[in-house]
């Protein structure tokens, strides 16, 4: 499908964005009359847009994970000049076994090759947890994580939805985001069905 028909009816930079950089990634919200709902990266953190995209128009999907197997940041040009793609390699140590991937400016830049990272961008960072992760090995992963030189934000995805690794170290209640909407509660996993 032709970039100007997906970007029809959207603000002038994400028609101009798409057009540079024809990828999108996927929001957490239902699916609107067999739409996918998808969020369009500008150039800065203000220029984010909300779409929605016909099945038919997806030529390409890289997941986290598939990021995470190719290890495309291992021979990255931009791996010298920004911290947190040169950390990657620690992250994978630490998170062995598990199935993991880089998401936010990061895994942008690993899926579509154009920059979208900078020197100081923290590493966002998606941990499937299908699974119960306990307090000890939430504060585990958390306190290797916090030796790396560049801030790291974990989102566990569980069966509810996808809560932050520090709440879940925490003990407390934590705060998911699911396809409906954030909801505080005091076990992702224990809840998925309430």
């Amino acid at each position: 499908m032709a970039v100007a028909e997906i970007a029809r009816d959207l603000p002038r930079w994400a028609a101009a964005s798409l057009a540079a950089v024809p990828w999108v990634v996927v929001r957490r919200v239902p699916d609107y009359a067999g739409l996918l709902p998808v969020g369009i990266r500008g150039s800065n953190r203000a220029e984010r847009c909300a779409a929605w995209l016909p099945p038919a128009a997806i030529v390409e999907r890289r997941t986290p994970e598939d990021l995470t197997e190719a290890a495309s940041w291992r021979g990255h040009p931009r791996r010298t000049e920004v911290p947190a793609l040169a950390v990657l390699d620690a992250v994978a140590d630490l998170l062995s076994g598990s199935a993991w991937g880089p998401a936010g400016s990061i895994g942008f830049e690993l899926a579509t090759g154009h920059p979208a990272a900078h020197r100081d961008s923290d590493l966002d960072i998606l941990l499937r947890a299908p699974g119960r992760i306990g307090r000890g090995e939430a504060e585990r992963i958390l306190a290797g994580l916090a030796e790396l030189p560049v801030r790291v934000d974990v989102a566990l995805e569980t069966p509810l939805g996808a809560c932050s690794l520090a709440e879940i170290a925490t003990g407390g209640p934590a705060v998911v985001k699911t396809v409906v909407g954030p909801r505080l509660v005091h076990d992702p996993w224990a809840e998925q069905g309430a």
